[in-house]
């Protein structure tokens, strides 16, 4: 296993992202689309979660695919990015068919940001027009770090970020994981610098450093509604609605991998999983092959959002490579 050519998710043929990002709200939106709908399921393990059109991505339900997926800060306003991003495909004759109309079908995830110190005093929900520039936005190579929805998240006590790693398998499917962390709990092992997933790094992309020594006390910022990790794990493999359900279970282990402590009462930890389906056809020890390299790259992906998130005024707590000077 090893990563792929851009490490990010989009080494996943097909996929796109983009991100939108509002300095003076310290905000944003990262969606993840493609030129045809794929299919899509998820599994939340945190305790607060806040979600948009979650229900029907179960493998039970009528609608097969879906055309994007969203992820936002701005807590439960920020599911309204989605409606920018539904109308931006509209716009473009996109959409689940009935009775002669076109309906995106656009899952969202958001995560608690309003308190990371920027301009919350707005006269009207700016993130429809944030989903949109997103939307508008996507293509194959994007950035990390204080990107998108990752731009205002933060850890216990570092800033963090949105984050994003691949793998290429052996069998040939290409995986890969796109996180915005911002969880109560802490990315770092003890006193840092090393991350919890240093286990898993691939090529220093991260720092290169080992985690050893103590792990410390445990480390969190419980304050009611001010977190959540909110991920998408993608493959080529061709997987159905059930498959990617089990994806989606098995990839929450890489953020346990990556945050100590993980799933908390006070997290809304979500994955979504989506399948392309341009690649092959996996049996069982496939699946669980699939799996594993997801909640790897899941872990990577949360240590590097943090790695690469860079400082910007009014920040309420400093940058990994500020506080550790490197």
């Amino acid at each position: 296993m090893r990563p792929g050519r851009r490490n990010l998710v989009t080494d996943v043929a097909g996929l796109l992202v983009g991100n939108a990002t509002d300095a003076g709200l310290k905000s944003g939106v990262t969606v993840v689309t493609a030129d045809a709908p794929f299919t899509a399921s998820v599994h939340v393990m945190g305790g607060a979660p806040g979600t948009r059109e979650t229900d029907l991505l179960a493998p039970d339900r009528l609608v097969g695919a879906v055309d994007a997926l969203v992820l936002s800060g701005g807590s439960a306003f920020g599911l309204a990015a989605a409606d920018g991003v539904a109308m931006a495909l509209r716009a473009r004759g996109r959409g689940f068919e009935a009775a002669g109309h076109r309906v995106p079908i656009v899952p969202a995830a958001i995560l608690f940001d309003l308190a990371g110190g920027g301009d919350t005093d707005w006269p009207q929900n700016p993130y429809p027009a944030l989903g949109r520039a997103a939307f508008e936005a996507a293509a194959d190579i994007f950035a990390i770090g204080s990107e998108g929805a990752g731009t205002g998240a933060t850890t216990a006590t570092l800033k963090g970020g949105l984050g994003s790693a691949s793998a290429v398998l052996p069998s040939g499917a290409t995986v890969g994981a796109l996180v915005a962390a911002n969880p109560v709990g802490e990315v770092i092992r003890g006193d840092g610098p090393a991350f919890w997933a240093a286990p898993f790094e691939e090529n220093a992309e991260f720092g290169g450093l080992t985690a050893g020594g103590p792990a410390g006390p445990l480390r969190t910022k419980l304050e009611r509604g001010t977190a959540t990790t909110i991920a998408v794990v993608a493959t080529d493999a061709a997987l159905d609605k059930a498959g990617c359900h089990r994806l989606a279970v098995a990839a929450h282990d890489g953020i346990a991998r990556a945050v100590v402590p993980a799933h908390t009462p006070f997290d809304g930890d979500l994955v979504f999983a989506l399948s392309t389906g341009e690649g092959p056809d996996p049996d069982p020890a496939g699946l669980l092959e699939i799996g594993h390299a997801a909640a790897t790259c899941l872990a990577r992906a949360i240590a590097r959002a943090v790695h690469a998130a860079r400082p910007a005024p009014g920040d309420v707590k400093p940058t990994w490579s500020q506080h550790f000077r490197m």
